[in-house]
């Protein structure tokens, strides 16, 4: 037995302090709603979501990003042991409490910038998107065709009815336990072989007729896609694209597409911001993987409208002024490329590089090097946590 005062172990500037203020003021009553075990009924008592939600965002500020390496350290951490409070948790429960409440987080996080917003801190004025490839949790080993799919998806549909029969017919309950747990992994394979059938669709309609053949699908994490990594190599990994606000270094807007490509993702945050706080950015900073004609024009244009900057791709012809109009280039595009090739354009541009690489940066040096979940909502979430995290500590700053 050991006799701590935990409280006066941990300095009065610790991160974790930090962290369980924030936490003591938010709004978790739709957390609280979804506990079953209450006063009055059945069940052993939950888990406070404070103490699961700080837990969390202290870990994801740590760089800890495993439910089983938190579970350990709320057993030997100072830090973790205080936030616990002497309350015991179990990796399970932190894994599901991690990805099981997405759109929770999702609103969170708007109201959180908001808040910002309202104080000052934060104002849209200028906006950098970056996108980064984060590594899934799945192999490459992993990817099978579709002929490969059918046939072991087949094998996992018998091995379940195989082991429903067997398990219908033994009346040893130890046995029977045992088969359930057999019973229960073959029917996880084969829901994720579905999955994976499910995806393949989606892969096939984005070949060329002849190529239709070679699409493969992972039968790990179906939602997962081989992408071009920084080191040049291609690995199966989710894209994650942040927004952030260039003043204040605060992430804006989080989404997670299964992608390589960054085209096509700078009209979607524009939108993104615009439901979360009602207006969308004066000024968008994305690099030239982003620069699309669409969108472009697409945030450009209507009320709300979205001044871009983005590189100008250098033309085929060397001594052509890549900043002078095409023919057949809008007013919105022949409008941008002039803007690129003005000094305070160039001026502005340089803010995207010290506000998205940086946020990204960060994001790397607090783990986000590798999922360790699977599917894109469960990516998601955990995209989240890190904005989430990393605007806490903006926010602190900040103020």
């Amino acid at each position: 037995m050991q006799i701590l005062a935990l409280d006066s172990f941990l300095p009065d500037d610790h991160a974790a302090r930090v962290v369980w203020e924030y936490v003591e003021g938010l709004d978790l009553r739709e957390l609280y709603s979804r506990i079953r075990a209450v006063e009055g009924r059945a069940g052993r008592d939950a888990i406070d979501p404070k103490i699961l939600m700080a837990l969390w965002l202290y870990a994801t500020v740590d760089g800890v990003g495993s439910a089983r390496e938190v579970d350990r350290l709320c057993k030997a951490h100072m830090a973790y042991l205080w936030i616990c409070g002497g309350v015991s948790v179990n990796y399970h429960t932190l894994s599901d409490f991690r990805t099981g409440h997405g759109e929770f987080l999702d609103e969170l996080l708007t109201e959180s910038v908001a808040t910002l917003m309202h104080a000052g801190l934060v104002t849209l004025r200028r906006v950098a998107q970056d996108g980064m490839r984060v590594r899934a949790s799945a192999g490459a080993a992993s990817f099978r065709r579709r002929k490969t799919l059918e046939r072991c998806e087949a094998e996992a549909r018998e091995q379940v009815e195989a082991l429903r029969a067997e398990l219908d017919e033994d009346p040893s309950a130890g046995k029977r336990r045992r088969d359930a747990a057999r019973q229960r992994a073959a029917r996880e394979r084969s829901e994720r072989l579905r999955r994976a059938l499910a995806e393949l669709g989606e892969v096939e309609a984005k070949k060329k007729p002849d190529d239709k053949e070679k699409a493969r699908v992972s039968t790990t994490d179906s939602e997962a896609r081989v992408m071009k990594m920084g080191d040049g190599g291609f690995r199966p990994a989710h894209n994650v694209q942040f927004a952030t606000d260039t003043g204040s270094q605060v992430i804006t807007g989080v989404d997670v597409v299964n992608t390589g490509s960054d085209q096509g993702q700078m009209s979607p945050m524009v939108e993104q911001h615009e439901e979360r706080y009602g207006r969308v950015p004066d000024e968008v900073l994305v690099d030239g993987g982003f620069a699309k004609s669409e969108d472009i024009e697409k945030v450009s244009s209507g009320e709300q409208a979205t001044t871009v900057y983005a590189p100008v791709r250098k033309p085929r012809d060397a001594d052509r002024d890549p900043y002078l109009p095409r023919a057949g280039d809008s007013k919105v595009i022949a409008a941008w490329r002039k803007r690129m090739g003005t000094k305070e354009a160039k001026e502005i541009y340089k803010e995207r590089a010290s506000t998205a690489e940086c946020v990204n940066a960060i994001a790397r040096n607090r783990g986000l090097k590798q999922f360790l979940v699977r599917g894109l909502k469960k990516v998601r979430a955990v995209a989240l946590w890190y904005a989430l995290a990393h605007n806490l500590m903006r926010a602190v700053k900040l103020r």
